[in-house]
């Protein structure tokens, strides 16, 4: 018996199947561990006990990192926030988001004066997040922040 499907229908859909399952492959899986050095695991919900969305940290006013937490010349990823803090020099604090512009995987850590990605390589400078190894198209954008009694917080 022959099936009367066309041939181009097949050929999109197979094309479309191939897409799906590369796409899939440059996923943003995080196996890496959280600023507290514990394996970071995935929330079963993000809603308060009623029903509503649960405040972030940030949004709550609460601290994102304390000051003596970021190394001078280096930084510190703060996934649940997708921010990474930076302290170029002593004293000079820097926020960016932690997504990266390439394709939107999360930074994983700061290295070597630079905020490094694990997808593809792109390495941003950690005293303004410009470009220093792509493939990434553009800077990370810049977060504000305030720095008072030793903690540092969104603003």
């Amino acid at each position: 018996m022959l099936d009367n499907t066309p041939r181009r229908t097949v050929l999109a859909a197979g094309a479309a199947a191939v897409a799906t399952g590369a796409l899939t492959g440059c996923g943003n899986e995080d196996t890496t561990k959280s600023k507290e050095g514990a394996a970071a695991e995935p929330s079963a919900s993000s809603s308060g006990p009623s029903g509503e969305a649960a405040p972030s940290p940030a949004a709550s006013g609460d601290p994102l990192v304390k000051t003596a937490d970021v190394p001078v010349g280096g930084g510190t990823v703060i996934k649940d926030q997708k921010v990474v803090v930076t302290q170029p020099k002593k004293g000079e604090f820097k926020a960016f988001s932690a997504v990266c512009t390439h394709q939107g995987c999360l930074v994983n850590k700061v290295a070597d004066g630079t905020i490094d990605c694990p997808c593809h390589g792109s390495k941003y400078a950690i005293a303004d997040a410009k470009v220093v190894a792509g493939p990434a198209p553009k800077p990370l954008p810049e977060k504000k922040i305030t720095v008072a009694d030793g903690e540092i917080r969104l603003a």
